[in-house]
C-alpha cells in the first residue's frame, strides 16, 4: 500500500520505476500500473510446498529479477522487506553496478526465528549504500547490527489526505455500517496476525463491563482464518455482538469517519499508517508504545499510549476516552492538525527524491 502511493507520485516527477515482484501480482498491481509503474512478476513453478519446488521458484524468481535488470538498467534499486533484500541484493551485487538501498519496515522481531538468514542481512548491510527505516526506532536497531551509521536514513511515512477530504460524513458512514448516531464506535485498522494484539484488545474489552456508554468495536484487516479465532474469543468473553470483523477493505477513511477512537494495541511496530491515517480523521488514538508509535502519535496530546501486551492498561485508556467527549474532541483536533504538518504524502516523497538524487551524485539525503 506504501509504494502503492508513492511510486506513482515518483513517475508524474518525471522519475522511471519499475517494480520487480518476489511472488505474484497482488491485488495492487493494477494500481501501481495505472500510476505508470512498470509491472514485472516473474514466473511462478507449478508444484507444492517442498524443498525442490520452493528452490525451482526461488531460482525462476531469481533468473526473472537478473533479466529484468539487464533490461531496465536502473541507477538505483530499492530492496523492500526481508525476502526482497535478501533475494535481490546479491543478485544486484553481482550482475549490476546501480546504487544499492534497503527498506526495512518493522523492529527486527523477525530475526530472532531466522538467526542464519539475520547474519545475512547483517553482511548485506555494509555493501549498500542507503539503509533506509521508517521510524528512529527501525533505523536505531540497523545500526546496532552494524550498518554504517553515515548510510542510515529516516523516512517516515506519508498518508494521501486528500483521501479523507472525499470520505463520506459521519451519519453516512454510521449508515453505511447500519449503526445508530448515539453508539461508541471503537475502530482496528490491522491485518488479523498475532503481533497486532487483537486478543489483547478482547480481554481488555471483556473487562469493560458497564464503566462506558454503549459500544461497538470495528475490525478491519484481512486474515479470514484468524477472524474466525478471534469472533470466536471474543463471543467466549461474551462480546459476540459487540466485535465486528469487517475483512480487507479499500474504504478506511470512511469506516474511520464513523468512529469515535481508534485503537492500535500493537506488540510490535515500524512506522504504523494505520495511527496516522486514524489521527488525519481526526480521531483520538490509544496505542501500544511500541517501535514508531510514539513518532507518529503524542502521547496525552493526540491519544493516550500504553504498555504493549497489557490489557488492563488499554481498558483503561479506553475507558478514559469513552467517557470524555471533550478529550476525544480536543486529541482528535491535535492528531489532525500533526497529521496534515508532519506526515503528508508529499514530504514524504519528497524524501524519497532527495534520498535517491542524493544517491546519484554520491551525497544522499542526510537522515532525520
Amino acid at each position: 500500500m506504501h509504494l502503492s502511493q508513492i511510486l506513482p507520485a515518483l513517475v508524474r516527477r518525471g522519475h522511471f520505476v519499475a517494480v520487480h515482484t518476489l511472488t505474484g501480482g497482488g491485488p495492487l498491481a493494477r494500481r501501481l500500473v495505472e500510476g505508470g509503474v512498470e509491472v514485472a512478476v516473474p514466473q511462478r513453478a507449478s508444484g507444492g510446498g517442498g524443498f525442490f519446488a520452493r528452490c525451482l521458484r526461488a531460482a525462476r524468481t531469481g533468473l526473472s529479477l537478473i533479466g529484468f535488470m539487464r533490461r531496465w538498467r536502473p541507477d538505483v534499486v530499492h530492496f523492500f522487506l526481508p525476502e526482497a533484500y535478501l533475494v535481490g541484493a546479491p543478485l544486484a551485487l553481482a550482475f549490476g553496478n546501480a546504487r544499492l538501498a534497503m527498506a526495512r519496515r518493522s523492529l527486527n522481531d523477525y530475526q530472532r526465528r531466522r538467526p542464519l538468514l539475520a547474519r545475512i542481512e547483517r553482511l548485506l548491510h555494509g555493501r549498500m549504500d542507503a539503509l533506509v527505516g521508517n521510524a528512529a526506532r527501525v533505523v536505531e536497531q540497523l545500526a546496532e547490527e552494524g550498518a554504517p551509521r553515515e548510510r542510515l536514513h529516516v523516512i517516515r511515512n506519508g498518508v494521501d489526505l486528500t483521501r479523507f477530504e472525499g470520505a463520506k460524513s459521519r451519519y453516512e458512514a454510521r449508515a453505511m455500517l447500519g449503526l445508530g448516531p448515539e453508539v461508541l464506535v471503537l475502530i482496528v485498522v490491522a491485518n488479523l496476525i498475532p503481533y497486532k494484539g487483537h486478543e489483547d484488545l478482547i480481554d481488555a474489552l471483556a473487562a469493560v463491563g458497564r464503566s462506558m456508554p454503549d459500544w461497538i468495536c470495528l475490525c478491519a484487516g484481512s486474515g479470514s482464518a484468524r477472524a474466525e479465532t478471534l469472533a470466536a474469543r471474543a463471543a467466549a468473553a461474551g462480546l459476540g455482538s459487540r466485535m465486528a470483523f469487517l475483512g480487507a477493505r479499500d474504504d478506511i477513511p470512511d469506516l474511520l469517519a464513523a468512529a469515535d477512537i481508534a485503537v492500535l494495541p500493537s506488540h510490535e511496530e515500524g512506522f504504523p499508517n494505520a495511527a496516522v491515517e486514524a489521527m488525519a480523521a481526526g480521531l483520538p488514538l490509544v496505542a501500544t508504545r511500541v517501535g514508531g508509535v510514539p513518532e507518529a502519535a503524542i502521547g496525552g496530546v493526540t491519544g493516550i499510549l500504553v504498555p504493549p501486551r497489557d490489557p488492563a492498561a488499554l481498558r483503561d485508556a479506553i475507558v478514559k476516552l469513552a467517557n470524555s467527549p471533550e478529550l476525544r474532541g480536543s486529541m482528535g483536533a491535535a492528531g489532525a492538525t500533526r497529521a496534515r504538518a508532519e506526515f503528508s504524502l508529499e514530504a514524504c516523497v519528497a524524501r524519497y527524491v532527495g534520498l535517491y538524487e542524493g544517491l546519484l551524485v554520491g551525497k544522499p539525503l542526510s537522515g532525520g
